[in-house]
């Protein structure tokens, strides 16, 4: 089992749910609930998992955290 942390937002233009994975080629999809855009996800990154090689599945980044920041517009 592996343990993987996507980022989620939602598009202001269309209304859904958009996620992607960093580190894993491949790995977004979109959905129109959060429970729907959980399962597309997970299919997803089962899918790109199952075409890495063991090298590369060593190589995807371990998840430290978000940082949110204030900048002058």
């Amino acid at each position: 089992m592996v343990r993987i942390t996507g980022y989620i937002e939602k598009d202001s233009e269309t209304g859904l749910y958009v996620a992607i994975v960093p580190g894993i080629p491949g790995a977004h999809t979109q959905a129109e609930t959060l429970d729907e855009l959980q399962q597309n996800l997970k299919e997803v990154v089962e899918l790109c998992l199952e075409e890495m090689d063991e090298e590369a599945r060593k190589q995807i980044p371990q998840f430290v955290g978000i940082q949110q920041l204030e900048v002058a517009d």
